[in-house]
Formats: C-alpha cells, structure tokens, sequence
C-alpha cells in the first residue's frame, strides 16, 4: 500500500497523506470477489511458485525504489479476532435485538460479553487455524512481521497472542497497542476496553503506546460512534505507522488486530473484506 505525502520531509503534514492499495498481488485486490476464506492459501498471494514470497518482496522493493521520497509502499496483513462472546450473543438474539438492548448489557446470566468481550472456545481454536497458517508460510519463506500493532480489546490481544507467541523469538520487537485501532465505540459493553493496568499485566509482551490511558475515555455509555468518525481514527492509525516507521525503507508486514474493516475501508474502491461487515 503507497503512502503519499506532501513533501519528502519526515512528519510533514501527516494528516494530509493520502493511501491507496495496489492491485495485482493478492486475491483479496477485487471488491467483487466471491469465496474467498477467511484465512486463504498463501494468505491470498496470486503467485503460488516455491519462491513466491522472496519474488514478491523484491517487487516491492522495486516499487520503492521508483518512487521520489514523497511516497513509500509498505505491506500490511490484517488480521481480525476470533469468536468472541457478543458474537455469539447477537447470532443468539438476532443484531436488531442485540443493538437495541442486549448489546447494552453485560450478559444475559448465561453469556458475559461486556466489558471487553473475550474469545470462546472457538475463537481460541481461530486464533490457533491463523497460527497454523503462518507457521505453513514462515517454512515457505514469508519472514514474521518487523512491526506488530493491535487493538487494546481482550479479544484482539488474546488472538494476536495465541497466533504468533510461539513463532516470536527473544528478538522480536514487542507489539504495540494503539488506542484507535478498534471498532464502535459507545453504547455496546462489549466494545468497552479494559484499564490499562489490566492490559498490561495480563499481556505483559505487549507495549502501551504513549499516552495510553488507564480508563477507556473513548467510550460513551449514550452515544454510539458514527461510521465518519470510525474513518478519522482508521486514518489517524494509518498516519501513525507510516509516522514511526520511516526509518524502515522496507516495512514487510503488519499486523493489526479488531479494526481490520475500518482500514479496509478506505480502499473499497476495489478491496475485499472476507468478513463483511461485521
């Protein structure tokens, strides 16, 4: 994906940068495309030869180098959480039920799903199918994330974890968790973060971004956020990592947890979500 600036000048104006995807890699690029799995061979990539992820990279590579300053390509693997709780709340009572009541709960005696939802059983053995799937491209050739990002949610954070903890090393850098990249917020206890003292003992491999608060100060109890304001904050973590990666001349991959369709979004001129909208 090329990042274009409006100067060559690290920081310069970040909010006006512009994003787009590049089309012809992954089979995901078509808005229009149908059965595509949620966890795809190859994780999508067209090119199915042995040395497909080195050919790959060094196209990426070339892409950079024929660019001026004012633009980079960086390469992003979205991943999104497994079954959580509240999903399984709102297939129980239907989503016109679970917005207009359940949604504001914490449970309903047999499920709790707020605040901060967390996986079930079959969102565990989600998170396990992804870290087969790495496991499966890593012996292939696809080298682990340089830089790892992800929702503060419970569920985003358990996914993240149980798919690459045993594929990190003593080397690999530490996750960063960045408040914005998140889905709704307000109204829904599910979509309601934990402290930050919270997050931070039960996921101590993980490292708060700067000025990280310890309550959820994004959520509103009354007011739910509008799918403009979701946009801004999708932008605000785009703007984010191509900010504090420029020392990178080559970001491979990023992961990215729970706001996957909020970045997604901005180039639904011809991207396919596997997830809708959900």
């Amino acid at each position: 994906m090329p990042e274009n600036a409006p100067t060559g000048k690290p920081g310069a104006l970040a909010g006006t940068r512009s994003y787009t995807a590049v089309a012809g890699f992954f089979s995901q690029d078509s808005k229009t495309a149908s059965g595509i799995q949620g966890i795809p061979p190859r994780f999508g990539l067209l090119d199915d030869s042995t040395d497909r992820w080195t050919k790959f990279f060094i196209k990426i590579d070339q892409l950079n180098k024929s660019v001026d300053e004012s633009t980079s390509f960086k390469i992003f693997f979205f991943g999104r959480h497994g079954q959580g709780y509240h999903n399984v709340a709102e297939s129980k009572y239907g989503t016109q039920a679970w917005d207009n009541y359940w949604s504001k709960l914490d449970g309903d005696g047999e499920l709790v799903w707020g605040p901060d939802s967390e996986l079930t059983v079959i969102g565990e053995g989600q998170a396990a199918d992804a870290q087969n799937a790495w496991t499966v491209e890593v012996a292939d050739g696809i080298p682990l994330p340089e830089k790892f990002y992800c929702s503060p949610m419970t569920r985003a954070l358990k996914t993240c974890e149980l798919t690459f903890n045993d594929l990190w090393t003593e080397k690999s850098e530490s996750p960063t968790i960045l408040e914005n990249c998140r889905e709704e917020n307000g109204v829904h206890t599910c979509d309601k973060r934990r402290t930050a003292s919270y997050i931070a003992k039960t996921f101590p491999r993980f490292q708060l971004e700067p000025g990280f608060t310890e309550e959820d100060l994004l959520w509103d109890p009354d007011s739910r956020e509008t799918k403009e304001h979701i946009a801004d904050r999708a932008k605000i973590v785009l703007d984010h990592i191509f900010e504090n990666n420029q020392e990178i001349c080559k970001m491979k991959l990023t992961f990215l947890g729970h706001s996957v369709n909020h970045l997604i979004c901005f180039f639904s001129h011809f991207c396919h979500s596997p997830w809708g909208n959900n």
